[in-house]
């Protein structure tokens, strides 16, 4: 299930691990570094304080080794295996922060006979969108190849 317009993008997914599994994979940098990229795009950093109030940094590189940019972001909230929430920033290679554009990404994880249930919700979007309306319809698409990757890495 995919639904979308300019300032929510919501996702569900099954992936054929356990919960846990998929959890962790949000959390340890080196599985990040293994899945957070869209397309031919890589992971060249990946950091997390793994705490209410640490940092998610995500540093992503074009196949030629140009800097794309990445997105930081706050923990808000871990309850774990089966949700988290996140305050996240949007990058460009300049690396500068506007906390006007913040969004905000939930996910939740949800024991099913096959796996687990993934439900990503990417909200307050509108300041972003408004700032780049050449991405209308990309952040989406981004999220459904990084949640492509995310399947194969668990």
């Amino acid at each position: 299930m995919t639904t979308t317009d300019t300032t929510v993008v919501r996702l569900q997914r099954t992936m054929n691990a356990p919960p846990e599994r998929v959890y962790r994979a949000w959390l340890e940098p080196d599985l990040l570094r293994r899945w957070f990229a869209p397309g031919t795009w890589s992971v060249g950093r990946a950091e997390v304080d793994e705490r209410v109030g640490g940092l998610l940094g995500i540093w992503q590189v074009g196949d030629d080794g140009e800097q794309l940019g990445g997105m930081e972001g706050e923990i808000l909230e871990l309850v774990p295996n089966e949700r988290l929430v996140f305050a996240w920033r949007f990058l460009g290679p300049d690396r500068k922060v506007d906390p006007a554009l913040d969004s905000r990404l939930t996910i939740s994880l949800r024991a099913v006979d096959e796996g687990t249930e993934l439900t990503l919700v990417h909200e307050r979007l509108d300041a972003f969108m408004a700032t780049r309306p050449d991405l209308d319809g990309k952040v989406s698409a981004g999220w459904d190849m990084v949640l492509e990757n995310l399947a194969g890495a668990v």
